[in-house]
């Protein structure tokens, strides 16, 4: 079922490794087909290098499986908690990223450092601790998300979104990178951080001019 939706989660599931973004089985990725509602994701504790599309679970919003003889991700409830509540979410990516993580720690939000931000929404938020697993993350990613595409929660780790799996595998790694340079500079001083007019004019840069 699905294939097209299997074949782009599990191309983006093996970015999260290649990309630093997890480490052994850590990290979910999955994705919405706003046709059916069915959701594709990642089985739990699964290793990368012997994932294939076959392995993916497919199941509908109210978490029973329709395809599939894994067991889903830990992550699960999460998912299905923001697929319900966020209709214009079709993608969706969960990492431990190392830089980030270190505001997650910290339970500090991420500035606007670098233009990039722009693609997050400006300034990425902090989520308060919640136990791994069910809706309760998804609860506080909703009431803590504002106009972001990107969360990091406390102790716990990344959440990207988008309309597409690819798009928020892309959010993923950039959030990384604007974790890393951030935390870098700091070590160095106090970093210049954008305006909300400076986030906002290279948002309607990216969304009029980047990419093809």
């Amino acid at each position: 079922m699905l294939e097209r939706l299997r074949e782009e989660v599990f191309e983006s599931l093996l970015e999260l490794p290649k990309n630093q973004l997890v480490t052994m089985h850590s990290g979910t990725v999955s994705g919405r087909d706003p046709e059916t509602n069915l959701v594709v994701i990642k089985p739990t504790g699964f290793r990368y290098d012997k994932l294939t599309p076959a392995d993916l679970i497919v199941m509908d919003l109210e978490g029973k499986i329709v395809e599939g003889h894994r067991r889903p991700s830990s992550d699960t409830g999460t998912h299905l908690y923001l697929y319900t509540h966020r209709p214009d979410i079709l993608g969706i990516v969960h990492t431990h990223s190392p830089y980030a993580m270190i505001f997650g720690v910290l339970g500090k939000p991420i500035p606007p450092t670098m233009t990039s931000a722009a693609l997050l929404g400006g300034e990425i938020p902090i989520g308060g601790y919640v136990p791994v697993g069910g809706e309760e993350i998804g609860a506080e990613i909703l009431r803590k998300i504002g106009k972001s595409s990107a969360i990091i929660m406390q102790n716990h780790g990344v959440y990207t979104f988008d309309k597409t799996v690819w798009k928020a595998t892309v959010l993923a790694a950039e959030v990384e990178d604007l974790a890393k340079i951030t935390h870098f500079a700091m070590l160095h001083g106090n970093p210049i951080i954008l305006t909300p007019e400076q986030v906002a004019e290279f948002q309607q840069i990216y969304h009029t001019l980047y990419g093809q």
